[in-house]
């Protein structure tokens, strides 16, 4: 009689939502970094994602003793490749979930770290592209910049739009809203240094921001605590390096908790939108617009956007009246970007159009923050 493959049984039980571990050798490779023989047996007797399991429960499908699958799924747990909600436990999808929880507590070998790495980058460049293609998931929208709406919002009255702004579309309403503040390195980055394929644009230190409950939980573990001066000196120095604030696509609560700061070249999301051109995020109700008389073709705004959106035509007059810079719209997500880093400001963000977020989003019935934390 033939040995079942676990693996594969733990394989077809990571699905949530549209998302899934695609039946593929670098799936499998993957699945046996996180979990030994005697770890994936345990976990063929969990539901999938959207179910939680006793440790009783557990005990009588396996026949394992209580004490030594507590022992197990706990170390599962610290490392971040299974989740536990109360005194109930969960299996978690690869991406995102595994992804996140690994990569944060960086709690396995090195030598597991970089094999684990290698394979979620040739994740990133050739599933999570035709997987965004094929679904049309949408995980993440940008926020505006933190002194967008001092300095970088103008109203074009031109367009039936809505002219307030709206607090959920900006960073700086974080930092107004709460009082604690932390950051964890960006795990997309991270990976690209374990991969030998550090990111050009900022290092994985420039990573992600917390508020809020989710900060003072970071900061427990031991992780830094800002002050609203220093959260604000934060946030500008990862938009001066070019990076994208990305929060979760809704309006509730949870998407002012924690704030990607993403690259294009790194970022799961992004690199998907800007090399494939499957936009992964709702992109912000704003696009940005030159002042010409103002630019001075330096090529900044060029060199920081994310999406590529942003071009710089070449004169043919002999006075080089007709050179321009110009928008893609269709590649820009209106983040912002451009405009924060504009030495002359020169480019404003103009509403032209009212993309209202779910007010709470979630995969299959989980939030993004349970995933991942």
């Amino acid at each position: 009689m033939t040995e079942p493959d676990y693996y594969e049984r733990v394989r077809q039980k990571l699905t949530l939502g549209s998302l899934y571990a695609p039946k593929h050798k670098k799936i499998m490779e993957l699945l046996k970094i996180f979990w030994n023989e005697e770890e994936i047996k345990i976990l063929t007797h969990f539901g999938g994602t959207e179910d939680d399991i006793t440790l009783r429960e557990l005990e009588e499908k396996s026949g394992v003793p209580k004490d030594r699958i507590k022992e197990i799924l706990e170390n599962l747990r610290e490392k971040g490749t299974i989740g536990k909600r109360g005194s109930r436990y969960c299996l978690l999808p690869i991406l995102p979930g595994i992804f996140e929880k690994y990569f944060i507590r960086l709690n396995d070998t090195e030598d597991n770290l970089k094999k684990a790495a290698g394979i979620y980058r040739f994740l990133f460049k050739n599933f999570v592209p035709q997987f965004l293609n094929e679904t049309n998931f949408k995980l993440f929208r940008p926020l505006l910049p933190v002194d967008a709406e001092e300095k970088l919002i103008e109203i074009d009255q031109s367009f039936d739009v809505e002219s307030q702004v709206l607090s959920y579309e900006l960073i700086r309403s974080i930092i107004d809203k709460y009082d604690k503040f932390s950051v964890i390195n960006c795990q997309c980055r991270l990976i690209g240094e374990y991969t030998g394929e550090s990111c050009k644009v900022a290092p994985p230190e420039l990573g992600c921001f917390l508020a809020g409950a989710v900060a003072e939980r970071n900061i427990k573990r031991g992780r830094p605590s800002l002050t609203k001066e220093e959260a604000i000196e934060f946030l500008k120095k990862t938009e001066k390096a070019g990076l994208v604030h990305n929060c979760i696509m809704d309006s509730s609560v949870e998407s002012s908790l924690f704030v990607c700061n993403c690259c294009s070249c790194h970022c799961g999301t992004l690199i998907s939108s800007k090399e494939h051109r499957e936009n992964a995020v709702l992109s912000s109700n704003y696009i940005p617009r030159f002042e010409h008389e103002l630019c001075t073709k330096c090529d900044i705004c060029l060199n920081k956007c994310q999406m590529g959106a942003i071009y710089h035509k070449w004169g043919n007059e002999e006075d080089k009246s007709d050179e321009t810079m110009y928008v893609r719209e269709e590649y820009c997500i209106g983040c912002g970007v451009c405009a924060a880093n504009c030495p002359n400001n020169a480019i404003k963000l103009i509403k032209v159009r009212d993309n209202i977020p779910k007010e709470k989003y979630k995969i299959g019935k989980r939030t993004f923050l349970e995933l991942i934390l």
